[in-house]
This record gives C-alpha cells, sequence and structure tokens, in this order.
C-alpha cells in the first residue's frame, strides 16, 4: 500500500506550474484494477484566448470523487463525452473567470463545473458543464470543490430526497469517514436527530467519525461487521446508507426493521472486482417491505440553489462542520485519486490548485 503511493510521489516529483502555462494531466492507458502512475499522462500547452461568447477559467481547487476512475475507463462520463487515451481527465473544479467575452459572466467571479485536470480552460459556460457562481456565503472558495459541490449535493439528496430520515431513526452508514459520509453522518444526527453507527477503517477514522455525527464505530478492518451490528442494533436499523456496497450491504440487508429505507449512494468496495457482486439476499426487501432506492446526483441539480443555501446555513449554524482533505499541488492529483482507493483520506478529497483567491466578486 504505501509503496504504491510512493511511486505517486515519483510521478510528482520533477512537476510544477506556474501561471505562464496550461498544465494538464490526461488518460494515459485505461485503469485496470485501481490507479496507477503509468494511467497518467503530464502535458503543457499555451493558455487558451477565450473567443466571441467565451471565459478564461483559472483553476484554483479541483475536486475528486471514485468515478473518476470510471471516466478514465471511458464509462460513467456523465453527460461529457467519453474519454479516450490523450484526453484531459474529467473533474469538477472551482475556478475564477480571468478573461470574459461572454455577456453573462464578469471577470473575478468565482465559479465551480466541469473544469477537468488542467490549470486553465476556455469555455462557452454551457449547461452541460454545469457551472455555478459561488454564492457570497462568507465561507472559503475552496469548499465549493466538494462540501458546497457536488459532493454536497450527492449527501443532501441521498440522505433526504432518497433517505427521508426521521428523528430517532437507527441509521448504518458505510462509508462515514468518507466525503459523503462525513456529511450524512453530521445532517442525520445534528439536523434531523437520527442515531447513527458508522463504519469506518481503522481507530482514528473510528475516532474521527464519533466526532462527527457517529454515536458508535464499526471498524471494518478489525471488527466483524455482523458480530457488531448485532450488538449495536439488536433490534435492526431503519435506514442504511450505502457507500461501499458488496457483503456490507448483503449483511445490513439481514437487519431491517419493518418499513425501513436503503439509499445507494455507492459501491467502492466492488469498483475494482473482476466481477459484479452478486446481492443473494434482496427478498428481505419484500418480508419487511423496505423501500431500497439508488440515485444519479445529476439527477438532482434543479435543487443546487435550496441545496446550497441549506448546507451553508448548517455550516454558519454549527451543525456541519465541512472536512476536506486537500492534496497540495496539482502535480500531485493522480495521488489524491489514488488516496480514495487507498483509503486514505478523511471527509472530501480534493486538491488545491492555486489556494484561495486574493479577491474575487
Amino acid at each position: 500500500m504505501t509503496d504504491g503511493l510512493q511511486e505517486f510521489d515519483a510521478l510528482a516529483a520533477d512537476k510544477r506550474i506556474d501561471d505562464g502555462a496550461n498544465y494538464q494531466w490526461r488518460v494515459a492507458a485505461r485503469p485496470v484494477g485501481n490507479v496507477v502512475p503509468t494511467d497518467f499522462e503530464w502535458a503543457v500547452t499555451d493558455i487558451p484566448e477565450p473567443g466571441a461568447g467565451e471565459v478564461l477559467l483559472k483553476t484554483h481547487y479541483l475536486g475528486l470523487a471514485p468515478v473518476m476512475r470510471f471516466y478514465m475507463q471511458g464509462t460513467g462520463a456523465a453527460g461529457e463525452r467519453v474519454l479516450e487515451p490523450g484526453d484531459v481527465i474529467h473533474g469538477r473544479g472551482v475556478a475564477q473567470v480571468v478573461k470574459s467575452r461572454h455577456p453573462d459572466w464578469r471577470e473575478g467571479e468565482m465559479v465551480q463545473g466541469q473544469m477537468g485536470w488542467q490549470t486553465y480552460k476556455v469555455s462557452k459556460m454551457t449547461d452541460q458543464e454545469k457551472f455555478w457562481r459561488m454564492p457570497p456565503n462568507d465561507l472559503p472558495a475552496a469548499l465549493g470543490s466538494g462540501v458546497l459541490g457536488m459532493t454536497g449535493l450527492s449527501a443532501h439528496a441521498g440522505l433526504f430526497a432518497c433517505g427521508d430520515p426521521r428523528p430517532d431513526d437507527i441509521m448504518v452508514l458505510s462509508g462515514a469517514a468518507g466525503g459523503v459520509g462525513s456529511m450524512v453522518s453530521q445532517m442525520a444526527a445534528n439536523v434531523v436527530g437520527c442515531e447513527v453507527i458508522g463504519m469506518a477503517g481503522g481507530a482514528e477514522k473510528c475516532a474521527f467519525i464519533k466526532e462527527h455525527g457517529c454515536s458508535n464505530a464499526i471498524d471494518y478492518k478489525s471488527e466483524n461487521i455482523p458480530d457488531r451490528l448485532d450488538a449495536l442494533c439488536p433490534d435492526g436499523m431503519d435506514l442504511y446508507f450505502d457507500n461501499v456496497g458488496g457483503e456490507t450491504l448483503e449483511a445490513c440487508l439481514e437487519r431491517l426493521r419493518l418499513h425501513s429505507r436503503v439509499v445507494l449512494c455507492g459501491s467502492i468496495s466492488e469498483y475494482t472486482r473482476d466481477e459484479p457482486f452478486r446481492l443473494s439476499n434482496y427478498t428481505r426487501l419484500r418480508a419487511t417491505e423496505t423501500r431500497m432506492q439508488g440515485f444519479f446526483v445529476y439527477n438532482h441539480v434543479d435543487r443546487w440553489d435550496a441545496v446550497m443555501e441549506d448546507l451553508a446555513g448548517w455550516i454558519h449554524d454549527g451543525k456541519l462542520e465541512p472536512v476536506q482533505d486537500i492534496e497540495q499541488g496539482f502535480q500531485n492529483m493522480p495521488r489524491a485519486l489514488a488516496n480514495l482507493y487507498y483509503g486514505r483520506n478523511v471527509g472530501v478529497q480534493c486538491c488545491s490548485v492555486r489556494g484561495e483567491p486574493e479577491e474575487w466578486n
């Protein structure tokens, strides 16, 4: 595990960025299993000039998510063109408009949207690129790369639109130390009033999630998940928020209460399997009259403004502590993605390309 990340450090060692060129990470090869350094290609190009109806965006932060490996494999492009070797890797980020020839966008504005893994981008600011202005909410621009970005929308939509959480629900949450999980735990506990049992890997992460909404923690690396579930929720659970899939999902389906709910948000434990996991006990849904619902975050963008207002309000009220695991330096983007699969990140994984802007409007 450590050796793999050391190889990513070596990949970044001789690479630096400045404001005189556009730096990019491109697909070198389609990943087979976990990502490796040879899957990534470093490129340096001229800074593009915006044409009529376009803006030039300067990247400050980039977010990372497990789905990016799928993008590199040529699948899961969320409406964008499927990637081929040599293409800039897809990804969302926070950027500043530094030149504008677009009537609707002013120079100096901060935006978030589909930047790709690059330090500059020319854009027509189309609906397909899903750019939103960063609101004046007295919060750091960095949060737009995760907590007040697509990760936040995923957590909010998964919990409220799909999970229907209720006060005093017993909720089990896998991947509780991750980007979505670290938000869901706090919203469920502090906004709704659920009792949250979280799962995380290792004593340090278990301590972390107990400080961020979880009343109890299960260490999936050292503890037997079914036994711990029996001990912590002997009468079953009302809500299971699934970020990992596989055997963990199967174990939770065995412990559902009547009229419970299961939210399918992610399945990172299955992403590098040769064969998809086959759920053997789905009939538990029928026996307990349980609703199991998946969701696709881009189907919820019509609620963007309302969700961001909720999240910013809870941050200001102290009900939601934003946790972003920030990798420093654009040259470390491949390592930041690998962190997700090695289980090294806590909270939302993102990368600081240039840090906070000096000023923005």
